[in-house]
């Protein structure tokens, strides 16, 4: 009479297989989702004329992108700086289009629930006010995980149309509801370095 191996026996490879596999699908997915450390982008930022006032530097790090921003002929005083949803500067600075918001988030950094990435957050262009000082010049650096510098993930400033980032007149009150920043001042396409 012929003995007959447990069922358990030819499941086991079949288990282990899956999952290996399964491991090594759920290292290769998280690989794919860190940030490429060391990308960079600018945007050259022109006045309502046409004229270059200044720069906007982007290096991707680890855990977000640092923005670097040196800019003049600005007036003196406090300046919302936004990254906007389109790259664009022209006919007008309209062509920029409105905050960028991969997220569907609200306007902000005063939320109590604030939280980047996630629906009922900021928008991933929401940045800090600039302050210029009285010769008009603002230098200035934020650090920021609402965007990146990859293509792919839905917080990207290089999805297919691109992004701008928008220097207004006046600053931002950081509430949940946009407070008047009057018009556009400076626009600049931000670019692959």
């Amino acid at each position: 009479m012929k003995r007959r191996l447990p069922l358990v026996v030819y499941l086991s490879p079949v288990v282990i297989v899956l999952v290996v596999g399964l491991v090594l699908l759920i290292v290769r997915c998280s690989e794919a989702a860190a940030p490429t450390v060391g990308l960079t982008a600018e945007a050259v930022l022109v006045s309502e004329d046409g004229g270059a006032i200044g720069t906007v530097a982007f290096r991707q790090t680890a855990t977000g992108v640092l923005i670097m921003a040196d800019i003049r002929e600005l007036a003196p005083g406090g300046h919302a700086f936004i990254v906007h949803e389109v790259g664009a500067c022209t006919p007008d600075f309209r062509a920029a289009g409105d905050h960028f918001n991969p997220t569907g988030g609200g306007h902000g950094f005063i939320h109590s629930t604030w939280k980047r990435g996630e629906s009922g957050g900021a928008h991933g262009g929401d940045l800090p006010n600039l302050y210029a000082g009285s010769d008009g010049a603002a230098r200035a650096d934020f650090f920021t995980d609402g965007i990146t510098l990859d293509t792919g993930p839905r917080h990207s400033i290089f999805d297919a149309d691109g992004s701008a980032i928008i220097v207004h007149e006046r600053p931002d009150s950081y509430g949940t509801e946009e407070s008047d920043t009057g018009d556009r001042v400076a626009c600049g396409v931000i670019q692959r370095t």
